[in-house]
């Protein structure tokens, strides 16, 4: 489990050394007791960027676990801990959480499966939050059945691994705004050579302009909803022991205490806006192809 679920009789630290003088869980989160119920056994809890607010991995108050392929590259996060724990053999399923990538990214550096459900998925009581508009709860393992049954448990619904799809006939559609920029060639060259498989096996590719999503950085221009929603619930605490946290986590939540309501609201009728005009460019196609991370895992000292 990663360090922002609360275990019962346990403190939930959420990598940090800011909530150390906090009191043990009075109970199991939801997530947590959906597991035991179905009898996964819990191992321990795996570390993460502090407060979950990086794509990095990197956590100077435990350590940051070394990229299973080689100990000198990053993790990538902010569930760090758990996709590692899963690359290097030590858990079958990890749960992680997602808000900006933090299932997704790590799991894609770490060689394995990550992913994020519709957040009303899964219930997030009893879990730090980041972002209440974006997190959301999701396994890392090593294949799609593990983490199909693992979100099936997590989601209260049968524990059944849905029959694979056969590729022939599938309707595939490949982003080709904002997704595809600045791909290292590595990355590049990899995913053309998915698109080619999954062509070859019978699936229709379709280059898709999506050009909405260019919009993108001028719709998070302000911040985006992270840092706005975590500050909220950081204030209090960021009063009391801020000199504690991480620089650079404590800085990227900082920088939205200028932000102003009205940001706030054009910025929930902007994403709106955009999941509006996106809806229909994509509704006929089984699923959208992209590259998880447009480089491979940079060397940790590279951030130090």
């Amino acid at each position: 489990m990663k360090d922002l679920f609360d275990v019962s009789g346990e403190r939930t630290l959420a990598g940090s050394k800011a909530l150390d003088d906090s009191p043990p869980a009075a109970r199991d989160a939801p997530v947590v007791s959906l597991l035991r119920a179905a009898g996964a056994v819990l191992i321990g809890r795996t570390n993460m960027t502090e407060f979950a607010f990086s794509g990095v991995g990197i956590n100077p108050h435990y350590g940051t676990p070394g990229n299973p392929f080689d100990r000198r590259l990053i993790p990538g996060g902010s569930s760090s801990g758990a996709a590692v724990s899963v690359s290097d053999g030590g858990a079958v399923v990890a749960i992680g959480t997602d808000t900006g990538g933090s299932v997704r990214i790590p799991a894609a550096l770490c060689g394995i499966i990550g992913f994020k459900p519709t957040q009303n998925r899964i219930p997030r009581d009893g879990v730090t939050p980041l972002s209440t508009t974006l997190d959301s709860i999701g396994p890392l393992a090593n294949s799609v059945a593990c983490c199909a049954v693992a979100d099936a448990v997590m989601a209260g619904e049968p524990r059944i691994v849905p029959p694979p799809i056969p590729a022939e006939g599938l309707r595939l559609g490949v982003p080709q705004s904002y997704v595809l920029d600045g791909l290292a060639p590595e990355v590049a060259n990899g995913f053309a050579d998915a698109c080619t498989m999954l062509s070859r096996a019978g699936a229709r590719i379709v280059d898709l302009p999506l050009a909405e999503l260019n919009d993108m950085p001028t719709i998070n221009a302000s911040g985006g909803f992270a840092r706005i929603e975590a500050y909220a619930w950081h204030q209090p605490l960021l009063e009391r022991r801020g000199s504690e946290y991480d620089p650079r986590v404590r800085t990227r939540i900082e920088r939205a205490s200028n932000m102003t309501a009205v940001e706030y609201i054009r910025l929930r009728a902007a994403r709106g806006d955009l999941i509006d005009r996106v809806a229909p460019e994509t509704s006929g196609f089984d699923a959208l192809l992209m590259p998880t991370v447009a480089i491979t895992a940079p060397a940790i000292a590279a951030f130090e």
